[in-house]
């Protein structure tokens, strides 16, 4: 039995009097992909910013690695394990592709690791490459979220958070998209993908919840969820 990566207990986040998310319950284990899916502002990016620490939970838990991680600052995070690439990419678009990979091991003192992991993410995405001295901003939008995962996994995470890499992208380049982060899989990143192509999402993960104005509806394995009426109704069209 694979052990639990992280754990979520009774998690509460509110923006001012608007609550966000309530009695969130979650569990990830290590080597697995997992994805949460909804409709817009149903708290899926909510949640991945209250584990990357990117905001402050009300109330609850939030446990990784056996260790309780809900008031630890967001660099001490990542520097445990845990990245994230955002939703709306938000590479740094007046710096080079070269340097905002750079910046992406910006925990890690291990400089020759560090020039390797470079080379290895030029090698998974060849145009990231072939644009190495390019401002990112200057990249297209395929171009752009591969740079926003390469410069996530230049942390070495054990926990990669992903919010909407489709978003906006071409059919090709989801493809491509998805094509990385199973092979990121495969070499043993555990995965908890938000994604708002629900058949994709639910086809590519284990485990899924949904999440329902701020509230976990169902969860279970994915193989369950494609054949779950209310899910095929509501997010498979």
């Amino acid at each position: 039995m694979n052990k639990t990566l992280l754990e979520i207990k009774n998690l509460y986040v509110n923006y001012g009097a608007i609550q966000a998310l309530q009695d969130i319950n979650l569990v990830i284990n290590e080597g697995e992909i997992v994805t949460l899916i909804g409709a817009n502002g149903a708290g899926k990016s909510t949640t991945l910013r209250a584990i990357s620490r990117l905001i402050e939970p009300y109330r609850g838990k939030i446990f990784y690695d056996g260790q309780d991680i809900t008031r630890l600052r967001p660099d001490r995070v990542v520097s445990l394990g845990i990245a994230q690439s955002p939703e709306g990419r938000r590479v740094l678009a007046r710096q080079t592709v070269l340097t905002n990979l750079e910046l992406g091991a910006y925990t890690r003192s291990d400089r020759l690791g560090i020039k390797a992991d470079i080379e290895r993410q030029f090698l998974t995405f060849p145009r990231l490459g072939e644009r190495r001295h390019q401002l990112a901003g200057t990249l297209s939008g395929g171009e752009q979220q591969m740079l926003a995962i390469a410069r996530a996994v230049m942390s070495r995470p054990k926990l990669l958070l992903l919010d909407e890499p489709s978003l906006g992208l071409a059919p090709q380049v989801v493809r491509e998209i998805f094509s990385v982060i199973r092979q990121l899989h495969e070499s043993g990143v555990t995965i908890l993908l938000v994604e708002q192509n629900a058949t994709l999402a639910l086809q590519t993960a284990h485990q899924g919840y949904v999440l329902e104005a701020g509230q976990l509806a169902l969860s279970g394995l994915t193989s369950d969820l494609l054949k779950d009426e209310r899910v095929k109704k509501a997010y498979l069209g």
